[in-house]
């Protein structure tokens, strides 16, 4: 069995995200066949602090996480069904980002529990990440990008790894970016040939870096 998302604990206010156009009901949101779950930040905790996946290797959903990334293993089932489409174009989760100061040392923790390593891209980012590893959780992805050297430098190559931010899938990101106003920046090529990002201004208030992202042409990542 497949390890899947089931589910995201994000630490913010349920009302910040309802104010950027996503469905909320009762402090969750649900985005295709993932749950976003809000819980009250605490102090300095806040942003995406936890998940629930589903097919995990027995034992691996405990108090330690993955390597750091605080993780529960959800009973057996079938993935929920899709939700509809969210009043700013929101159909899907695209992908979970987390960071790891020592990413084969993350790998590692990730395959023994289960996960399904697609590919590791040996190449910069932008932003300076020198290597990503991708993983298939049933429709999104995981990527783990390696911290940057200067960064680890500065705070240790020791640490555990952790969430960092997401995106979202939607139909057309100029009008998803247009519709939100002064919320979003300006819609610009992704990474990924043929595809279009936009992201969450800090001023919309969301608690974590949020990405709106086109659908993807085709990727080998995803097949299977």
């Amino acid at each position: 069995m497949s390890v899947t998302l089931d589910e995201l604990i994000v630490a913010d206010e349920a009302e910040v995200w309802e104010a950027c156009g996503f469905r909320v009901e009762g402090g969750t949101c649900e985005v295709g066949e993932v749950r976003l779950r809000f819980t009250p930040p605490i102090g300095e905790q806040s942003g995406l602090v936890g998940w629930s996946l589903r097919g995990l290797a027995k034992g691996r959903g405990d108090d330690a996480g993955l390597d750091g990334l605080p993780t529960a293993d959800t009973a057996a089932g079938p993935p929920a069904e899709a939700a509809s489409v969210h009043p700013n174009g929101v159909e899907a989760l695209d992908h979970v980002v987390a960071v790891s100061p020592d990413l084969d040392r993350t790998v590692a923790a990730l395959q023994g529990a289960g996960l399904d390593l697609r590919r590791i891209r040996e190449e910069p980012t932008p932003a300076g990440a020198p290597r990503q590893a991708f993983f298939k959780l049933g429709g999104p992805l995981l990527e783990v990008v390696q911290e940057p050297a200067e960064a680890t430098e500065r705070h240790g190559g020791d640490r555990p790894a952790f969430f960092w931010g997401l995106a979202f899938l939607v139909g057309d990101v100029d009008a998803a970016a247009k519709d939100l106003g002064d919320r979003a920046g300006e819609p610009r090529p992704a990474i990924q040939p043929g595809r279009r990002i936009v992201t969450f201004r800090r001023s919309a208030g969301l608690s974590l870096p949020v990405a709106l992202m086109s659908r993807p042409e085709s990727s080998s990542i995803r097949s299977g």
